[in-house]
């Protein structure tokens, strides 16, 4: 990719969404999906939905810069979604989706929670096998991606 890096070990925080550089990532992540999916196969969370007191937002960040975000769903029954998972294409490949799941598997942990489902897509490959990588396994379809062919659904143990 051109990069010089190898890996960046980005701060990673619960932030609001609200701030102007999250608000562009998060534009830059429903671009992505819907420039890879029909609108109707698209389930990001909007910022509303970000805000909800279930709902924990992180941003990672490189000197300051935003990087990535995701999000985890707490269903208060010892499950939860992750949501929102997004790297800029310029830090994808340096660790920033790694540092990301691992963030929200530590918060995950600490809330009680025991298993972590996710959502993505067949035609994004990378993070299928990112989320391999860091433990997770195909599921079947799940709740309102039940009848989406295009879903594939994970799912990884905490307990």
């Amino acid at each position: 990719m051109g990069n010089f890096y190898t890996e960046l070990v980005p701060t990673v925080d619960i932030e609001n969404p609200r701030q102007d550089d999250v608000l562009a990532l998060l534009q830059q992540g429903d671009d992505f999906a819907l420039s890879l999916y029909p609108a109707e196969s698209y389930y990001g969370l909007d910022v509303g939905a970000l805000e909800h007191p279930d709902v924990s937002f992180y941003v990672a960040r490189d000197n300051g810069i935003a990087l990535g975000t995701v999000a985890l769903v707490n269903r208060g029954n010892g499950t939860a979604e992750i949501k929102r998972m997004f790297v800029t294409d310029a830090a994808r490949g340096l660790g920033v989706g790694r540092s990301l799941l691992s963030t929200v598997e530590a918060h995950a942990v600490a809330a009680g929670i025991t298993v972590l489902q996710l959502e993505t897509g067949l035609p994004q490959a990378a993070a299928i096998a990112l989320y391999k990588r860091a433990g997770f396994q195909q599921v079947p379809r799940f709740g309102q991606y039940v009848d989406d062919p295009t879903s594939y659904c994970m799912e990884k143990s905490l307990a």
